[in-house]
């Protein structure tokens, strides 16, 4: 599989945009194009499903290990990959590069194009790319400039050739009507696909005209990745709540599910029901954006609680548990734990999580030990016992979360299944064992 990383010093600098270009571009070529976005992000997958016309998967070393990174890999081949770096390209956990797209890209010996935004700076860009270029084994080969005029952009491809011996591929021009709403991007994401799919094509358009597109396949490194083999699948059926409200999901769990289980999605919103299951997992999203719509669904919170009451298994994430307890914000959910949501002004939790088992659970024993993220600003107060001991690598912040009413199972953090197989496999037994 033929394979380029598309990296940037920072966050903001336009990356996700010409990686988006840049793959409708290929595609436009009528090439196979697999899209992956480094780190724990579900809202840019959505983009580059979008531009790729396929599920695009997350490349995570904390969240799934160096083996899932291939697996993921893997799960999505395709003739050609594209990969979104997320943040800035040696920006990882904590204070290092551990988990950076930096890291990733030295682990699997994948090729890197740096994005460079100048922000008031001419030949000060110099040494800033050098520093990048040169760092230990650091595997950028190409940079595009964005977000400049062409008279700069020869300026600056000059000095940058000739000081730091790399080539420059091209650039695209600052236009504020290639811009994508950032706030609230699910929302955006959902609501107006037609919209963002014109700036894609837009924008894919102009970078045929601006950037050595030719160059860029030339740049990519043919890494050998073998076909994905999937667990033995079971006499298991999964719903899976995918709407407006919830479509945070880790894209290799789904296809964990899909090829492992009997799948049917639903809408918490629209259905009036859920359907006949043996697990219904509630994944994240924005249920406090459809709270009043939730809570008027009366014969699907009714088919919850009478699911979560006959013992079935349930499983919420983030959005999922948030939609589990008693009320948002006033207006009254689904009740199954005893608590209220409320949004706050700013983020609660933010970033990788360890987690601990402290009490037996769907997903394992006491004791066991899985990994996650983190990304919301509402809090839950309630009086139910937690289940899980939190806390960020590298620093000492810990706290408690993730409670359970039979086998209902609900917390803030998300996890991988790649990175937490023992926890897939023990779900998915427990299920079995319990007919």
């Amino acid at each position: 599989m033929k394979t380029i990383m598309i990296t940037a010093p920072a966050s903001y600098t336009g990356k996700t945009l010409i990686t988006l270009g840049l793959i409708k571009a290929l595609k436009n070529r009528k090439l196979d194009v697999s899209a992956f976005k480094t780190g724990p992000d579900f809202i840019d997958t959505s983009y580059l499903r979008l531009a790729s016309g396929k599920r695009a998967v997350n490349l995570d070393m904390h969240m799934m290990g160096q083996e899932g990174l291939k697996e993921a890999l893997s799960i999505n081949k395709g003739e050609y990959a594209l990969i979104e770096g997320a943040m800035g390209y040696f920006d990882g956990i904590y204070n290092t590069f551990e988990n950076s797209s930096y890291h990733i890209s030295k682990k699997l010996n994948i090729n890197a194009i740096l994005i460079y935004t100048p922000k008031g700076e001419m030949f000060s860009a110099i040494p800033k790319i050098k520093g990048m270029v040169d760092f230990s084994d650091s595997r950028i080969k190409g940079i595009i400039l964005n977000k400049v005029r062409k008279d700069i952009y020869l300026l600056l491809k000059e000095k940058i050739e000739e000081y730091i011996g790399i080539k420059v591929l091209g650039y695209v021009e600052e236009d504020k009507a290639l811009e994508i709403q950032s706030w609230y991007l699910g929302l955006v994401q959902s609501m107006g696909n037609q919209y963002t799919a014109k700036i894609i094509d837009k924008l894919s358009k102009i970078m045929e005209k601006t950037v050595h597109i030719d160059e860029i396949i030339n740049l990519m490194n043919d890494i050998d990745i073998s076909k994905y083999e999937y667990p033995t699948k079971r006499n298991i059926k999964v719903a899976i709540a995918y709407d407006k409200a919830f479509s945070f999901y880790y894209n290799e769990n789904l296809r964990l599910l899909e090829n492992s289980c009997q799948v049917e999605y639903f809408s918490p919103l629209e259905d009036k029901e859920i359907p006949k299951c043996d697990l219904l997992y509630i994944g994240g999203g924005y249920p406090e954006l459809y709270k009043k719509e939730l809570s008027q669904n009366q014969t699907m919170i009714n088919s919850i609680r009478k699911m979560a009451e006959l013992g079935g298994y349930i499983y919420g994430e983030a959005g999922g548990l948030m939609y589990l307890v008693e009320e948002i914000e006033g207006i009254p959910m689904v009740g199954i734990f005893k608590g209220k949501a409320y949004m706050m002004d700013t983020l609660q939790r933010f970033g990788y999580t360890n987690i601990q088992l402290m009490e037996d659970t769907i997903l394992g024993k006491k004791g066991q030990s899985l990994v996650g993220q983190e990304f919301h600003r509402s809090i839950i107060e309630t009086e139910n016992r937690p289940l899980y001991y939190i806390y960020k690598p590298k620093t000492n912040r810990n706290w408690q979360c993730g409670y359970s009413y039979k086998n209902v199972l609900g917390a803030y953090p998300h996890i991988n299944f790649l990175g937490n197989k023992e926890a897939f496999n023990y779900l998915l037994d427990g299920i079995e064992n319990k007919r």
